[in-house]
């Protein structure tokens, strides 16, 4: 198994994180990952650390597929990929709708479709060998009408990699079959090592369908809270829960609230996000069950961790994402992992 360190997004200053990173590469974790929303992009952080780093892999987790045509997001993972010596781990998502027609102002379209299309369009592109013609459902390039005047092209610098590993975040069934399929590896949130058996019949059905010989790596993030107070580190961990299932989408429209749903807290789910859209984020934040924490993250103390994480060790997970800005963590992760 190996070790990453997510980031989230970015703080107030791109140096905040870089000590936690180069602790964590001292170390010999493998990644480390950055996020975006609709506040700091997910790449400009990773560059920076990618210049101050040299051996730590550098993922994306995620960019949103809408938020970039797949030639800009191909273009810029083969120049990272070039300027980093092939550390780029492109981690992908379609986001919800809230997000792509409420911020980047495009259709949310069909996401598998979106999904499975921008893929191939990146490894065209990446591979070189002609230059690009894709006519699909959700991308069409060169794209038909407009001035007449597009031709297919192909990309100019020669990628250090011709398949640059791809993960895709996914969390409904289907997505998780898709990642299967087509990706290299995939990005769950909130997993629960105990309940995984409800993720690996699609993941599974995915995976026969696959025509690459590459491993496929089953990469989940899990928070971690070092300290003496089970509760306090729980509570550290309640607010962004709350935010998650009660304020990332719309009623009707959360995945995590979904998610959470389907691990038996449907009472729960539905109070959280009534609370957090109503502007009761503290009574949202109170409302997230320690039960549900303690499925998805690991929190305490090292024994309590060391315990916890063995249903962990036991799943098929390959690489662990640590959230976290504590080095003390990092350093008994190591121990308890590496």
């Amino acid at each position: 198994m190996r070790l990453g360190l997510s980031l989230g997004y970015w703080g107030s200053r791109p140096g905040d994180a870089l000590p936690l990173v180069q602790e964590a590469e001292r170390l010999g974790y493998d990644s480390v990952w950055t996020a975006e929303a609709y506040g700091s992009d997910g790449l400009t952080p990773l560059a920076w650390i990618g210049a101050l780093t040299s051996r730590i892999k550098l993922g994306t987790g995620i960019l949103q597929m809408p938020a970039r045509t797949p030639a800009n997001t191909a273009m810029t993972a083969a120049t990272l990929d070039l300027l980093s010596g092939g550390r780029v781990l492109l981690g992908l998502g379609v986001s919800g709708p809230q997000v792509v027609e409420g911020w980047h102002g495009v259709p949310y379209g069909k996401p598998l479709t979106r999904t499975r299309e921008y893929i191939t369009i990146l490894r065209a592109i990446w591979e070189r060998k002609e230059p690009l013609d894709f006519q699909g459902e959700e991308y069409r390039i060169p794209i038909q009408g407009g001035t007449g005047l597009g031709k297919p092209l192909k990309i100019t610098i020669h990628p250090l990699r011709p398949r640059i590993p791809i993960y895709l975040a996914a969390i409904g069934p289907k997505n998780i079959e898709l990642a299967g399929e087509i990706a290299d590896g995939w990005l769950p949130i909130f997993f629960a090592p105990e309940r995984e058996s409800a993720y690996l019949a699609p993941l599974d059905a995915g995976l026969a369908k696959r025509e690459s010989q590459e491993p496929f790596d089953i990469a989940p993030a899990v928070n971690v809270v070092l300290g003496d107070d089970v509760a306090a580190c729980r509570d550290a961990l309640k607010p962004m829960l709350a935010l998650y299932i009660g304020g990332m989408g719309a009623r009707g429209k959360n995945f995590y609230n979904d998610l959470a749903s389907r691990y038996g807290y449907e009472a729960a789910a539905r109070e959280i996000q009534d609370l957090y859209l109503d502007g009761k984020k503290k009574a949202a934040a109170a409302a997230v069950p320690d039960a549900l924490v303690d499925e998805v993250a690991l929190c305490g103390p090292k024994e309590r961790i060391a315990e916890r994480l063995e249903s962990w060790k036991t799943s098929r997970a390959t690489t662990l994402i640590l959230g976290t800005i504590q080095p003390e963590a990092l350093r008994v992760m190591a121990e308890l992992v590496l």
